[in-house]
């Protein structure tokens, strides 16, 4: 099956390890970083969101005028606007990009965050509500004419849009999450479930249990699988272990001084890092106490330096060793790999130019390999 490769399209150069040396929104960099991904091999950047970040749509559809071939991943919290409202905004800038747009949905696992932006529901609640609306989203998408909802956290009535994805029937349908509400949710709706980087056991775990939630939905297909990692790269095993200490290095320095680790300065700060109430940096956590490296490159420090924030754990070595450490999670199922460094620019360039070439080259050898032991089984049988 063919391999993806998701990288970050961030609005500034800001990182765990570094502050950000201007604005929340630097235009130039914006594009840069971009660029650099479509250049390198990279098929679709993710546009990220925080309650105060700069918004993506806006941030996505500038990099989507400029490139041609760069795929979107939008991130989208429901709280922050009506469905109706939603559909139309990503069917435009599916129109923009030719159709090159998926869209990510974030239930929200801090109720501190969430509730920056006057979100008070339970997270229950809030897995419910994303159910409907990504269900409202993709009936304004596939439909034309006028209709009624009656939900429980949405109602209007007589609407159609005006305004369509370029992609038919619709764009792509993202959705993340490591707790039985979130397998059930997304096993339901995404076409697309995006997990953590966690040893290749527990992500063997987790992609059951989203099939098992896609099957108990009544679907005949299932999302496909995206894992997320940080990889820290070098020549040799020696130089990328030292450079996995000194990030971690870098991180705890920034941690001890009340910096926030993320692009927002008005991130929620160390002492709520350390007690996450989402259930995939809880498993973070865990797994990092549980033990510091794991299979052939998983290294968790970095993982537990930040407090299991968002996509933390490392994939540590050589560009080979990490290249195979992303095989071993291709044969696990997964075939959308996310990937991003601490240097954002420099490292999204190295692992386009050395990682991705070798997992391109092997999946392709797989696939070849597999398509000609297809052919001769026929044959064989026939005989």
């Amino acid at each position: 099956m063919p391999v993806e490769f998701l990288g970050i399209a961030a609005t500034n150069d800001g990182s765990e390890t570094t502050p950000r040396s201007g604005a929340a929104f630097d235009k130039e960099f914006t594009l840069r970083i971009a660029r650099a991904h479509e250049e390198h091999g990279w098929d679709r950047v993710l546009f990220a969101y925080g309650s105060g970040s700069p918004d993506p749509a806006p941030a996505a559809a500038y990099i989507a005028s400029r490139l041609e071939r760069l795929q979107i991943l939008l991130a989208h919290r429901p709280n922050v606007s009506y469905p109706t409202f939603a559909a139309k905004t990503f069917a435009t800038l599916d129109q923009i990009s030719d159709g090159r747009l998926t869209v990510h949905f974030i239930t929200g696992g801090n109720d501190r965050e969430q509730g920056r932006e006057g979100d008070t529901l339970t997270k229950d609640e809030r897995y419910a509500r994303t159910r409907e609306y990504i269900r409202i989203v993709k009936k304004i998408w596939t439909t034309h004419e006028r209709f009624d909802h009656e939900g429980e956290y949405y109602r209007f009535q007589d609407f159609v849009s005006d305004v369509f994805p370029s992609q038919q029937p619709r764009p792509g349908v993202s959705f993340g999450g490591s707790s039985p509400a979130a397998y059930a949710a997304g096993g339901a709706e995404a076409d697309i479930y995006c997990l953590w980087g966690e040893p290749l056991e527990k992500t063997a775990e987790q992609i059951e249990a989203v099939k098992t939630a896609a099957r108990a939905a009544g679907r005949t297909d299932v999302p496909r699988i995206q894992v997320a990692f940080r990889p820290i790269i070098a020549p040799t095993e020696d130089l990328a272990w030292e450079k996995a200490h000194r990030t971690v290095g870098a991180i705890k320095a920034r941690t001890e001084k009340g910096e926030p680790l993320t692009n927002d300065h008005r991130g929620t700060g160390r002492t709520q890092a350390r007690s996450p109430q989402n259930v995939g940096s809880q498993r973070l956590l865990a797994i990092a106490e549980a033990g510091e490296r794991y299979d052939r490159a998983l290294w968790t420090p970095t993982a537990a330096a930040t407090g299991g924030a968002g996509n933390s754990n490392a994939l540590v070595g050589t560009p080979e060793t990490v290249a195979q450490a992303l095989l071993d999670y291709y044969d696990l199922g997964v075939d959308i790999l996310s990937a991003r460094g601490y240097d954002l620019l420099d490292d999204a360039i190295d692992f386009g130019r050395y990682v991705i070439p070798i997992v391109r080259d092997e999946v392709a050898r797989r696939d070849a390999a597999r398509a000609a032991r297809s052919a001769r089984t026929p044959a064989a049988a026939t005989a």
